[in-house]
């Protein structure tokens, strides 16, 4: 059967749970140096700065693959990234295991786990599945993302347990082996590409113009819309990393343990799937700008209460709920370039938005270190970070309400505001 005949049918769901497995499984680079930070800060005897630099290391080397990444996508068709992704996560685990230095493990773990391999398994994903699907191309695009967060349900509580038993050093090499055993593979199953009717605007032209009317209806040029959800990536993604980063290192600092910390990371991600596919839902009912904003809102009150909660019970609670306020955030990004860009080059867009949010990340894990090493508390991370998720509120705000304003405008008018 063609391709193009395709769109919306068992084979795209079949694809769909593929990507999921892949996602869940190529994930692993983003949480596991989230899970050893406390045994390599003690290893290599470094700051709690210092050893952030290594998340930072892959988050950057993470965004920077995505756009390469997804450029092999547009060009490729999405078995050849993630089959280089998963050769590359195998080889970069291996070394990271032999590193000598913070700085060797961050080169090795930032460069191949990030940079050439898990970036495989995130956004070009995304992009490829959002072409198998129209109607229920919202809920398709948030399952896909929600591998990125199964892997951080997965991967913390599985790799602390090998930490504490065997060691961090080994667990690196299992690791490895695993995920080359299995990405490489399944990467084979999803050979097939789109057609060219649903990748090109050229043979598409209903999607095309729908596209450029809300483009259009915007006010805006469209690289004045990519540079605004880019800066609106980095500011929610700030906001998100403290958490996410530092919550095993904090659990620790409170008298916890890094294995309670390993838990609440993985209830917080957990509840992000839940979140994602909720999203996801929502997303296909409302947009994906008016998703963003409500996602985003939700993530500054969830930040909010972790300054006044710092008790167990109390932790496990604000956890799940950060997971189930903010999951839908970063897919409602390539939505959101769905909605407002033409097809082709969707993989290039949705990478670069995606890698803003990963510079985000970077950014506010190293950050929040830095703020603990100088104040000695999480707090001023924190407050930090809702500055942070204010700057994204009132961006994609701004969007809606001239969204909102140019739509009551007569076509000349909107083509002279946006002149």
């Amino acid at each position: 059967m063609h391709a193009a005949h395709e769109v919306d049918s068992p084979y795209a769901w079949f694809r769909l749970l593929v990507s999921l497995v892949l996602a869940t499984i190529g994930g692993c680079g983003m949480y596991v140096v989230v899970v050893v930070l406390p045994a390599v800060q003690a290893e290599f005897d470094v700051a709690r700065g210092v050893a952030s630099i290594p998340y930072t290391m892959t988050m950057i080397g993470f965004g920077i693959g995505g756009i390469v990444m997804g450029r092999l996508t547009d060009r490729f068709g999405i078995t050849v990234p993630v089959t280089i992704g998963g050769v590359a996560i195998a080889a970069g685990f291996v070394l990271a295991a032999a590193s000598g230095s913070i700085w060797s493990f961050g080169l090795a773990y930032g460069l191949l786990v990030g940079m050439l391999g898990s970036s495989a398994t995130f956004s070009p994903l995304v992009t490829d599945i959002s072409f198998w699907f129209e109607r229920r191309r919202g809920i398709a695009v948030a399952i896909c993302a929600s591998g990125n967060y199964l892997a951080g349900t997965f991967w913390p509580p599985v790799v602390q347990h090998f930490v504490e038993t065997a060691g961090w050093r080994q667990t690196f090499v299992g690791i490895g082996i695993f995920c080359l055993f299995t990405i490489v593979p399944l990467a084979q199953l999803l050979r097939r590409r789109a057609a060219p009717a649903v990748l090109a605007p050229a043979f598409a032209p209903a999607a095309s113009m729908a596209a450029a009317s809300r483009l259009e209806r915007l006010g805006i040029s469209s690289r004045a819309l990519l540079a605004l959800l880019c800066v609106a990536g980095v500011a929610c993604c700030v906001a998100m990393s403290m958490p996410q980063v530092h919550i095993v290192a904090y659990c620790g600092d409170l008298g916890y343990g890094p294995a309670r910390g390993a838990q609440m990371l993985s209830l917080m991600l957990g509840f992000g799937v839940l979140s994602r596919i909720g999203f996801g839902l929502i997303c296909d009912r409302i947009g994906g700008l008016r998703t963003l904003l409500l996602g985003s809102v939700l993530q500054g009150i969830a930040l909010l209460l972790f300054l006044p909660f710092d008790s167990l019970a109390s932790l496990f609670v604000v956890s799940a709920l950060f997971g189930l306020f903010q999951g839908g955030i970063v897919p409602s990004y390539a939505i959101i370039v769905r909605e407002f860009f033409p097809a082709s080059g969707a993989g290039l867009r949705v990478g670069l938005v995606i890698t803003a949010t990963l510079f985000g990340m970077a950014l506010g894990g190293w950050l929040s270190g830095v703020l603990f090493d100088l104040t000695g508390s999480y707090d001023a991370a924190f407050v930090h970070g809702i500055g942070w998720n204010a700057l994204n509120v009132a961006i994609v705000a701004w969007l809606l309400l001239r969204l909102r304003r140019n739509e009551r405008l007569p076509g000349v008018l909107r083509s002279a505001v946006r002149s």
